[in-house]
């Protein structure tokens, strides 16, 4: 089934890779705004995820940037067919399982985004694993 031995490319890869990839620059779009202008950014957050994310510990903050990153890049990957997105997958889930702990000791974690998060995630690493053991990734 692979391109580089004749066969097509299922449709099905094409459509997870490019829903993947809308669905991780959301999330890229999010982290910047929180970045760049984070009053607009938590304009409608609750005070307490407010004081969170403004003061979040550097080892969440961490976290966040490797959950983010790591599914955003796994996703180009993804797309474009290359065997990192297998590994970029597992370190934007490891990634967002760190900052996820964090949101939970503070007490701000919203569960039922926390869960689709991380179900999303551990979605395309297995998926990527799938892909590259069947010749669809370089």
């Amino acid at each position: 089934m692979d391109a580089n031995t004749g066969g097509k490319v299922p449709i099905s890869f094409w459509v997870v890779a490019v829903l993947g990839l809308l669905w991780n620059c959301f999330g890229a779009y999010l982290y910047l705004m929180a970045r760049f202008d984070p009053e607009a950014a938590l304009a409608g957050a609750d005070p307490a995820m407010r004081d969170y994310v403004l003061n979040q510990p550097v080892w969440a903050n961490f976290g966040y940037g490797l959950g983010i990153w790591g599914s955003f890049l796994g996703s180009v990957a993804l797309v474009l067919r290359s065997r990192h997105a297998v590994m970029l997958f597992l370190v934007s889930l490891i990634g967002a399982a760190i900052s996820h702990l964090g949101q939970a000791m503070a007490g701000v974690i919203p569960v039922g985004l926390s869960a689709t998060i991380m179900a999303v995630i551990a979605f395309l690493w297995w998926y990527s694993r799938r892909s590259q053991a069947q010749g669809l990734l370089r």
